[in-house]
């Protein structure tokens, strides 16, 4: 645990108990606070009264002896409206933080001599993978690492820090909205597609809450932008004009197949990294204009493709060798983890060897089972189209489980992928629109998981003759009308390979 001072004897509302609050609670109590907790559900309160802290309905609280709120990043801060808590605190001037807040704040607090170094990865789709990818490439360079945040451990439930330590964080917009002076030394942001708009009021809403992850660094502080969309590359631009230490992240399609065109898991380009993004000239004006920052050009920063790894044009890995990290979506994810050990002072071999050897992340492309000449992979992970997207394109051809509880436009914007589904079998509240959407391709309504993969299994092993096949569980959709969270669900499709006598696949 990570003890949290600066409120030592004062009282400090904490609302929302569950990971990260109740981690927020004992981490206050330890660094002298007087943390009072309150949950609108009684099993949180129950839990809490069981630890010993002190539990108030804050409904009925004098907010004037807050110190501060500390609020769950489940409730919202500003939409669809704000939660009363938020209110309650505005009302009172009692300022409204959260669990990463509190995390810069005990680090903050150190001598500079001992403090730890921080990564902090936030995006719409691969942070997750990023930020493992990160933490095993740093271990295995023998690195002191501490991973978890919004994947794994609460921020505050890490090791407390040493100087020696470099704690990989992943953040979500949620959390970021409730900080003002989180300040990774390595702040990375890996795409940006719409997601969770309802709680930023808009696209606008949510650019802004991942943007805040660059809000208080320094110039020695590097942020690694992924400039595929234009918010990225909007998002690097600004930073660029404030004076920021920046790189860029720009994913190439295969020259000899896009994404969107058949190709074989041969047919991939390359990887290409360059040790810094080049600085505006002078007089050069990096503002985008009004109708968007202009495109990246070619060479600078960081180019991804999937297959290979170069550095200035020169091949220094064979990325295809990597089994946990098909795909160019997973060869941007190298690019954010090379940049980043290189950043902390990892040798070019070490950051390349850790690469390779990666096993891969639960529930995110992984291989969880072999039926014969059948394939089982886990996306569970994908639970919006853009993270489907990634995991369609990384196969020439699959028999594909989606479904669940979709997100604004469905799979609509998928269309261009859909002549590599063979077949599709639908699950959840979503299945039969998603019925409607794929019209001519192949497709069941299979309802539930263990049905469909029943079902792609037959499918399939009837069609292994012509070489191996892949069912790929990436539904594109929310998990929460059949499953508590995506982990259940991928667990569940996990459960219904083995269940068909599939051998589990060894690690990469």
């Amino acid at each position: 645990m990570i003890p949290v001072p600066g409120f030592e004897g004062r009282r400090v509302a904490v609302f929302g108990l569950g990971r990260s609050g109740i981690t927020a609670a004992r981490a206050l109590q330890a660094g002298g606070a007087i943390p009072v907790l309150w949950d609108d559900g009684v099993s949180g309160r129950m839990q809490a009264e069981a630890e010993g802290f002190l539990v108030e309905d804050l409904t009925r609280a004098d907010w004037s002896g807050f110190a501060v709120l500390v609020l769950s990043p489940g409730a919202p801060l500003t939409h669809p409206k704000p939660h009363w808590t938020v209110e309650r605190a505005h009302e009172a001037g009692v300022p409204v933080i959260g669990d990463v807040e509190l995390f810069a704040r005990a680090l903050a607090a150190l001598p500079p001599r001992e403090r730890p170094r921080v990564v902090a990865i936030t995006g719409t789709n691969g942070k997750s993978t990023t930020t493992a990818l990160i933490g095993w490439v740093l271990k295995q360079a023998g690195l002191t690492v501490h991973i978890g945040g919004n994947i794994g451990i609460g921020v505050l439930a890490l090791p407390e820090p040493t100087a020696d330590a470099v704690y990989v964080i992943e953040v979500s917009s949620y959390q970021l909205d409730l900080t003002t002076g989180f300040a990774p030394d390595v702040a990375i942001l890996t795409n940006v597609s719409p997601d969770h708009l309802d709680r930023h009021g808009g696209m606008e809403g949510y650019v802004a809450a991942k943007r805040r992850i660059f809000q208080a660094q320094d110039g020695e502080a590097l942020a690694l932008v992924g400039v595929d969309e234009e918010w990225g590359r909007k998002a690097a631009a600004d930073l660029r004009a404030q004076g920021r230490r920046v790189e860029t992240v720009l994913t190439i399609p295969s020259p000899l197949g896009g994404e969107g065109g058949s190709r074989s898991e041969t047919d991939e380009g390359s990887l290409t990294l360059s040790e810094s993004a080049p600085e505006p000239s002078v007089g050069e004006t990096p503002h985008p204009s009004p109708s968007g920052p202009p495109s990246p050009t070619r060479g600078e920063g960081f180019e991804a493709a999937a297959g290979r790894l170069s550095v200035n044009g020169q091949v220094v890995a064979d990325l295809s060798a990597a089994r946990s990290l098909p795909g160019r979506h997973n060869a941007q994810n190298a690019a954010f983890a090379y940049a980043t050990a290189r950043a902390l002072g990892v040798s070019h071999e070490a950051a390349v060897e850790g690469l390779l050897i990666f096993p891969g992340l639960s529930h995110r492309m992984e291989a969880v089972g072999r039926l014969g000449s059948v394939r089982f992979i886990n996306d569970s992970k994908a639970t919006n189209a853009d993270a489907a997207r990634q995991a369609l394109a990384s196969y020439p051809a699959v028999f594909w489980i989606a479904g669940g509880k979709a997100k604004d436009g469905g799979i609509e914007t998928l269309r261009d992928l859909f002549p590599r589904v063979i077949k599709a079998y639908l699950i959840g509240e979503a299945a039969d629109a998603f019925a409607v959407t794929l019209t001519d391709t192949p497709h069941v309504v299979a309802h539930t998981m263990e049905r469909a993969v029943e079902l792609a299994a037959a499918d399939a092993a009837a069609a292994a003759a012509g070489g191996e096949q892949v069912v790929l569980l990436s539904p594109a959709c929310a998990s929460f009308d059949q499953f508590p969270d995506f982990e259940v669900r991928g667990e569940a499709f996990r459960a219904a390979v083995l269940a068909l006598g599939a051998r589990p696949e060894p690690a990469a």
